[in-house]
């Protein structure tokens, strides 16, 4: 591994790192519109085959902390580069499944990557100047968008080209790839937490996610209000205060409650959540929709490729403002470009909601989106790096990275009930379920918005100098985010008023 005297240059670990994150987003969509081929390939039904996609969002929600913590305890390159590891292992085996019980296997292992993300954050905070702290932060929650919506994109191409194997060796070599430049050039944490797993914690976050998430998704097939549902959902809300409860009192808590008690974190956090719902319903219904036979009055009769087509303006805006986000943060605040970005949100989901008669409409709304989704997913990544300690970096961002999956997972069941509500005479959603589907996601991000002006408003009034930034941090109080470096080279923090 590189040393610790001589540090990497911050531009190569930041290589390192967009590879890594890329690969695991781009895991998180590649198989979203090929889930028919597989079903067909695999001899499974359709209700079986959800479950290729479940158990990735399962695995993630649960190992996507707790690696976080691991790395914070351990040492993020050395978690990073085994998370990596299982994420090449996962997608290897996926590649090379023959039935879908060794398919669904795969995801699960595949889902411990959900690790890289808050490891990649914590190494960007280690590792960076702190004038390229929050552009390298907004870049990196920028790829994870981008890397997604990219992978229905690229679907088509590749297994039309190849076959739907390849949706898995292509991410297994980039892996690789990534994992050993990562063993080789990232060096080792500065910053360290001293402690151990707290496993009573990490089983019942484990067990509450499991409940709710198999809930969510399997609501739409067995009815919101069947039994099963109901108890899932009941066994959720008693097991994650179960869950707050052990970590409250325990000593080395693997998510500390008082960090996600701190106003700039749960506020970022439940916008997160609301964003989540939108993107990824988007991901899952809006190519479904253009999918849908030209006879149902509404549908293009879209190829995979085609439909894949239709994200791709998201994927370019989200990515160019993700880059230039940090500057336009630090002229008006973070908290300003969150709200800004739930707006822009908000006004993309009606477009998609009532301009959909010609495919061009679907291209300047998918344009819109990202420049919402790239604002806002940049800014509240910063905030969270920023609110929090150096040390508790990897459990903070990893959280509200969780927090966007869970929310994710509500909206493609909510989606799915409302588009499938009223079905036509030939089984197939109404143009009206598609509607009320938008409208619906459109809602969410305009309670983001209201949940974006929560988030602490700042004045700058903290100096803190360079060599102390995590014990400036500390002193500043729970509310203390957005650094900013100001000539003579101290770095004037944002405390909450």
């Amino acid at each position: 591994m590189a040393s610790e005297t001589r540090r990497t240059p911050y531009q190569v670990t930041f290589a390192v790192l967009a590879a890594g994150v890329t690969a695991y987003a781009l895991l998180q969509s590649l198989v979203t519109p090929v889930l028919p081929t597989i079903q067909e390939n695999l001899h499974t039904n359709q209700n079986t085959v959800t479950w290729v996609l479940t158990a990735y969002l399962l695995s993630a929600s649960i190992f996507t902390p707790i690696m976080g913590r691991i790395g914070d305890i351990l040492g993020k390159e050395r978690v990073f580069v085994a998370t990596l590891a299982a994420l090449a292992l996962g997608s290897l085996l996926a590649a090379l499944a023959t039935n879908v019980d060794v398919m669904i296997i795969a995801r699960v292992i595949q889902g411990i990557g959900g690790g890289v993300l808050p490891l990649a954050f914590g190494i960007v905070r280690d590792e960076f100047p702190k004038e390229k702290l929050n552009g390298a932060v907004g870049a990196i929650a920028s790829l994870i968008a981008v890397g997604a919506g990219l992978g229905i994109v690229l679907a088509g191409p590749i297994v039309n080209a190849l076959d739907y194997h390849w949706l898995f060796w292509l991410p297994m070599i980039l892996t690789i790839a990534a994992a050993v430049a990562a063993a080789f050039f990232i060096p080792k944490s500065p910053v360290r937490t001293a402690g151990r797993i707290s496993w009573l914690p990490a089983v019942l976050l484990s067990a509450w996610l499991v409940a709710l998430l198999v809930g969510l998704s399997q609501a739409p097939v067995w009815g919101w209000g069947s039994g099963k549902v109901i108890g899932l959902f009941v066994a959720a809300v008693v097991l994650a205060a179960g869950w707050v409860e052990v970590e409250r009192r325990a000593a080395q808590p693997l998510i500390d409650m008082n960090m996600m008690r701190r106003p700039a974190v749960w506020t970022n956090n439940l916008v997160a959540l609301l964003f989540g719902i939108g993107m990824y319903a988007v991901f899952a219904f809006l190519p479904e929709f253009v999918q849908s036979p030209k006879s149902t009055g509404y549908g293009f009769g879209a190829s995979i490729t085609e439909s894949g087509l239709i994200l791709l303006p998201m994927t370019v805006t989200m990515f160019l403002v993700g880059l230039g986000a940090s500057s336009f943060a630090a002229r008006i605040g973070g908290k300003t470009v969150v709200l800004l970005g739930t707006l822009i949100g908000t006004g993309s989901m009606a477009l998609l909601a009532f301009a959909h008669t010609q495919t061009w409409e679907l291209y300047v709304a998918t344009a819109v989106m990202g420049i919402g989704f790239g604002l806002a997913f940049s800014a509240m990544s910063s905030l969270i790096v920023n609110a929090v300690p150096p040390e508790q970096t990897g459990v903070a961002s990893g959280m509200n990275a969780n927090i966007r999956t869970i929310g994710g997972s509500i909206g493609a069941a909510l989606m799915a009930s409302v588009v499938t509500a009223s079905p036509a005479a030939d089984g197939l959603p109404k143009e009206s379920g598609y509607t009320n589907g938008f409208a619906m996601l459109g809602g969410a991000l305009l309670i983001a918005a209201f949940a974006a002006a929560l988030i602490p408003a700042s004045r700058r009034s903290t100096r803190i100098t360079l060599s102390e930034p995590a014990e400036a941090a500390e002193a500043a109080g729970p509310a203390h985010a957005e650094p900013a470096l100001v000539p003579g080279g101290t770095v004037v923090g944002d405390k909450s008023e």
